[in-house]
C-alpha cells in the first residue's frame, strides 16, 4: 500500500526518522510538485471512472477545442 502524507516541514524530519527505522516500511520524500501532481492526476483518474459509470459528463475534444 501507497500513502501520502502531509507533514509540516518543521516536523519532517523526525517523521521521516520514524519511518526509516521501521524495517518493513520504505519512506521516501517528494517535492510539492511531484505531490501536486500526483493529487491531481488522481482526481481527473477519479473523474474519468465517474464519466464512464454515467455519473459525470466530461467535454469532449471538440469541445475544448472549441472553446479556445
Amino acid at each position: 500500500m501507497k500513502v501520502l502524507l502531509n507533514i509540516k516541514d518543521e516536523k519532517a524530519d523526525l517523521v521521516m526518522e520514524l519511518l526509516q527505522n521501521i524495517p518493513f516500511v520504505k519512506a521516501e520524500a517528494i517535492s510539492e510538485s511531484k505531490a501536486k501532481f500526483l493529487n491531481e492526476f488522481r482526481k481527473a483518474v477519479k473523474e474519468v471512472k465517474q464519466s464512464k459509470k454515467g455519473k459525470l459528463n466530461l467535454k469532449t475534444a471538440d469541445q475544448l477545442i472549441n472553446e479556445l
